[in-house]
């Protein structure tokens, strides 16, 4: 019999089929618009990160909410099968598969139609979280309502660290002091922030750090996103694309830096990685993602800004003279050929001077000073 190897990833929240129709631009009402594009897949953002971390070879699982015991219903568990996902997907006859309908314009923006009732929620209550004691991380969505409090509080008890997307939830104080506390890593947005407005994005980030979240990850579309861990904060740019179809992004993201985690990749690589991926994916339609070499070629050249985090103010790295000595970024290739070549630097200037005559080298430092 072959060894199932345990899932690193454990997706937890809703299962639904999702059909994504990808045109040039919503239609105005009581019109329509040519459909360039139809792609099916498993929704929500839980089982998306389950299929797309599968086709980077990565073990992954989902528990999930019961689906129809219909075609569709079927269907979900055949293509997370097909995936590669394990977990075991439940059939209700209660009612019928839930299905969602994503409308994305050329723009990257998304118009999306979901079945979720209370009645559907409630069949996490009852889901086996056993296969969370095995794994490395734990994903649950805030929009799931506090049926993830089960589940945060299995991986809690197991040591598990926890990924929760809490997108706007933040804006509300008894949800974001509920959820934080059971959390590790936290993905939120804020509007003002995803049209470039910086104090925004510093201010949500201020608040999940103070709600005790470890690892902060503000995401602001096009223009980039924001990581505060501790002290430390990365500030990454993202690379102009074409976009074609905007569903799944921000899944695609969350993917592309619970990888990065998974790996043990530094906070720095973890999250260009995380944006390259995302700007790839919306540069077409589907789900279908791009190879981890071309992702990597991406994010090595996309624009990083480091701060850090003290007094309860944000500063750029630049305006400090030296580094906390525990820097996680101190063995980091490209810090190490700059040094590198500084000290070749220091070393050619040293023996430049030391050709000098004497009244010569008194000219040069005092030109310098100058």
């Amino acid at each position: 019999m072959e060894k199932i190897t345990p899932p690193a990833y454990i997706g937890f929240g809703m299962l639904t089929p999702v059909y994504i129709m990808a045109l040039d631009r919503l239609p105005k009402h009581n019109t329509g618009a040519i459909v360039h594009q139809v792609s099916e897949f498993v929704y929500d953002d839980a089982a998306i990160i389950a299929c797309v971390l599968r086709q980077w070879d990565v073990p992954t699982a989902m528990i999930g909410t019961s689906v129809g015991d219909d075609l569709l219903g079927h269907e979900v568990a055949r293509k997370l099968r097909n995936w590669g996902v394990l977990g075991k997907v439940r059939f209700t006859k209660k009612y019928k598969t839930p299905i969602e309908v994503n409308v994305s314009d050329k723009k990257g923006a998304r118009t999306y139609f979901w079945q979720r009732s209370p009645e559907i929620l409630s069949t996490l209550d009852s889901a086996n979280l056993s296969l969370i004691k095995k794994s490395k991380l734990l994903y649950v969505d805030w929009y799931d309502g506090d049926h993830i409090m089960r589940a945060m509080d299995e991986a809690n008890r197991a040591n598990v660290p926890v990924f929760l997307n809490l997108e706007h939830g933040h804006k509300d104080p008894e949800i974001l002091k509920k959820y934080a506390s059971r959390a590790t890593i936290c993905q939120a947005v804020t509007d003002a922030a995803q049209i470039g407005k910086k104090q925004a994005m510093l201010s949500v980030a201020k608040k999940l750090f103070k709600a005790g979240i470890k690892t902060a990850i503000i995401t602001m579309a096009s223009q980039g996103c924001l990581v505060v861990q501790g002290e430390r904060i990365v500030r990454v740019y993202a690379p102009k694309v074409k976009a074609v179809d905007g569903s799944g992004a921000g899944a695609t993201f969350s993917s592309g830096f619970i990888y990065g985690y998974l790996k043990g990749w530094s906070l720095e690589e973890s999250v260009c990685f995380a944006i390259a991926a995302a700007s790839l994916k919306v540069t077409h339609s589907g789900l279908e993602m791009f190879p981890v070499e071309e992702i990597i070629a991406l994010a090595s050249k996309l624009r990083v800004q480091h701060m850090i985090y003290r007094d309860d103010q944000f500063y750029t790295i630049k305006k400090f003279l030296r580094l906390p000595q525990k820097d996680r970024f101190a063995d980091n290739p490209l810090v190490k050929e700059g040094r590198k070549l500084a000290k070749e630097g220091r070393e050619f200037a040293e023996k430049l001077m030391s050709k000098k005559k004497p009244q010569q080298r008194k000219k040069i430092k005092k030109s310098l000073v100058e």
